[in-house]
C-alpha cells in the first residue's frame, strides 16, 4: 500500500507546528538532566554520530526531543530545517523513512544551514529491507549536513546485520525519574537539603552536619514512600490518584510492551508465557534468578525462558546484575534481576499502597530504587555493577567498580539500627578485597553517619592503605536517592 505525498505532508504538518510559525503547545518548562546531553549531541557533537535516546515507554523521550527542537528554534535555526516524526503513527510507519523525508522537503524547502531530524519510536521505521543500523550508518557517513536523534523504547538493535551501525550512534540511556526529579515535577516545596558533590564528601562531615541534614530530611520520607508506590514515570507521577497511576502503569506501559512491542518487533507468539515470566520476576524483584525454579513453575523450557528474559531486558523492563568476578565461573553463576522501577511490581500485582505496611516488600522496593539511582548516576561513566557473594554465602547487594576501585552498597531498609552483626557480608568483602570505603543504605533518618568500630575489622591493606582508612557510612535511602538525582540536575544547571 502506497501513502501519497499529500497525506504524509498533512500528517507531518500536525507534528511540526513551527513550520507554521506556531509555538509548541503544552511543552513542559521542566527539563530532565538528560536534556543537556541530548542537546549537546545535536548542536556540538563530540563525534560524528547520531543520538539514540533509549529507555522504557512513557519516561519522557518525546518531551526531551521537543524541548531540544524548541531550543534550536530559539537559537535561530530555520523552522523548515527541523523535522520531528513519530513512527508510531500508522501512515508514517507504512510509508517509511525515505518517503517521510521526501514529503518534508516537498513541503518545506531547505534553508541554509544544518538539517535536524528527530525520529521518534524508530523501532517501527520501515526501511525497504535495510536495517536501522545500515540507514543510520549511511546518514552519519555521507550526510554531514544532518544531525539525527532517534528514540526507541524497544530497540531491536542487536539483530542480524546490525554490526554495520555500531559506532554510528551515541546512546543516552534514560531511566525512570529519580526521586529528586519526582519532587521537581510535582513541584513539592520541602526544606532545603545540603548539596553533595560526591558521596565521598560525607566522610568529611562533622556530627552536627548529620543531625541537621536528618532533621531537614524528615519531610522527604513520606514523599519517598509515595514515590516507591506511584512510580518514576512522568505521567503517573503527576496523577492525583495512586490507584489510577498504578492502573496506567500496568495497562498503558507494561501491557503495550508485552502484548504489542514483543509481537511486532520480536515476533513473540507465546505472549501468555511471556507475561507469566514477567510476573515471576515481579514476585522475585531484587532476588537471584533461579532458572530451574522459573522453568518448573511456568512449565517452559530453559532456552525459551532465557529468550524471554533477554527480551524483557531489551525493552527496558528489567536490569540483570551479574555476580562479581570474571571468566567461566561468572558465566555459570546466577544473575540478580531488578525491575526498571520500584512501582512496577505493586502495579502488576494490584497491591496499591499495601507494600508500605509490608516491611519485606518495602525493603525490596527500596533496593530496586537504590540500584536504579546508582545506575542512572554512573551509567555514562562505564561503571560496572555486580553483586558479591563470599565463601560463607555472605552477600553484598551492589558493588560498583569505578576506575579500578570497588565501592560496595548494602541495603538495610529496616526499623532497627544497623550494626556489625547485620553487615557480615560487607565486612568480609572489605577484608577480602581491601576496600577503603563502603555505604549502608538505611531506613531511619537517625541511622545516618559513620559506623564506629568497623574500620578496625578491615586489616591493613599494604603500605599505602591502612586499616583506619576503611570506613563505612550509613545513608538513609531517601537521602541517597535525592542526592543521586540532584547531582545529575546540578550538571545540567552548570551547563546551561
Amino acid at each position: 500500500m502506497r501513502v501519497s505525498k499529500e497525506e504524509l505532508m498533512g500528517v507531518l504538518a500536525q507534528f511540526n507546528p513551527w513550520w507554521r510559525g506556531e509555538a509548541l503547545a503544552d511543552l513542559s518548562r521542566w527539563r530532565r538532566a538528560a536534556f543537556r546531553e541530548l542537546h549537546a549531541w545535536m548542536t556540538e557533537p563530540p563525534a560524528a554520530r547520531a543520538g539514540l535516546l533509549s529507555g522504557a515507554r512513557q519516561i519522557g523521550k518525546t518531551t526531551l526531543m521537543l524541548q531540544s527542537v524548541e531550543m534550536l528554534l530559539r537559537t535561530g535555526v530555520p523552522a523548515g530545517n527541523i523535522l520531528y516524526a513519530t513512527f508510531d503513527h500508522p501512515l508514517l510507519k507504512l510509508a517509511g523513512i525515505d518517503a517521510v523525508i521526501e514529503a518534508w522537503r516537498a513541503r518545506e524547502p531547505r534553508a541554509e544551514g544544518l538539517e535536524y531530524l528527530f525520529l521518534d519510536e524508530a523501532q517501527f521505521i520501515h526501511r525497504n529491507g535495510q536495517t536501522l543500523g545500515t540507514w543510520v550508518k549511511h546518514q552519519v557517513d555521507f550526510r554531514k549536513d544532518r544531525r539525527i536523534a532517534f528514540t526507541g523504547s524497544a530497540m531491536p538493535l542487536v539483530e542480524a546485520g546490525q554490526e554495520s551501525g555500531v559506532g554510528r550512534w551515541h546512546t543516552i540511556r534514560l531511566t525512570t525519574l529519580s526521586f529528586y526529579e519526582y519532587l521537581r515535577i510535582k513541584q513539592v516545596s520541602l526544606p532545603e537539603l545540603p548539596s553533595l558533590r560526591s558521596l565521598r564528601d560525607l566522610f568529611d562531615w562533622a556530627p552536627a552536619d548529620f543531625y541537621r541534614t536528618a532533621d531537614a530530611a524528615s519531610a522527604h520520607v513520606g514523599h519517598f514512600h509515595e514515590y516507591l508506590v506511584r512510580g518514576g514515570f512522568p505521567q503517573t507521577a503527576q496523577m492525583d490518584s495512586i490507584t489510577q497511576a498504578q492502573r496506567l502503569l500496568r495497562e498503558d506501559i507494561i501491557d503495550k510492551v508485552l502484548k504489542r512491542d514483543m509481537t511486532a518487533l520480536f515476533g513473540v507468539r507465546r505472549v501468555l508465557d511471556l507475561e507469566h515470566t514477567f510476573l515471576y520476576l515481579c514476585l522475585h524483584d531484587g532476588g537471584l534468578l533461579d532458572m530451574a525454579d522459573l522453568c518448573a513453575n511456568l512449565e517452559v523450557k530453559r532456552p525459551t525462558a532465557q529468550h524471554f528474559i533477554a527480551l524483557l531486558e531489551a525493552t527496558h523492563l528489567i536490569y540483570r546484575l551479574p555476580p562479581f568476578g570474571y571468566g567461566k565461573e561468572v558465566l555459570r553463576a546466577r544473575y540478580k534481576v531488578y525491575l526498571a522501577d520500584a512501582a512496577i511490581a505493586p502495579a502488576v500485582m494490584l497491591k496499591g499502597k499495601a507494600i508500605l505496611d509490608d516491611p519485606a516488600a518495602l525493603g525490596v522496593a527500596t533496593e530496586t530504587a537504590v540500584f536504579k539511582h546508582l545506575f542512572a548516576r554512573y551509567y555514562a561513566q562505564n561503571v560496572r555493577f555486580s553483586y558479591w557473594r563470599g565463601k560463607r554465602n555472605h552477600e553484598v547487594d551492589l558493588l560498583a567498580e569505578v576506575g579500578g576501585e570497588m565501592i560496595p552498597f548494602e541495603v538495610k531498609y529496616r526499623t532497627q539500627h544497623t550494626g556489625a552483626r547485620e553487615l557480615k557480608g560487607l565486612i568480609e568483602l572489605c577484608q577480602a578485597r581491601r576496600i577503603a570505603r563502603g555505604y549502608v543504605i538505611t531506613k531511619s533518618l537517625d541511622d545516618f553517619g559513620p559506623m564506629p568500630g568497623l574500620s578496625a575489622a578491615v586489616p591493613r591493606a599494604g603500605p599505602t592503605v591502612s586499616a583506619a582508612a576503611a570506613q563505612i557510612i550509613r545513608i538513609p535511602a531517601p537521602l541517597l536517592c535525592y542526592w543521586m538525582g540532584a547531582s545529575e540536575a546540578a550538571a545540567e544547571a552548570k551547563a546551561d
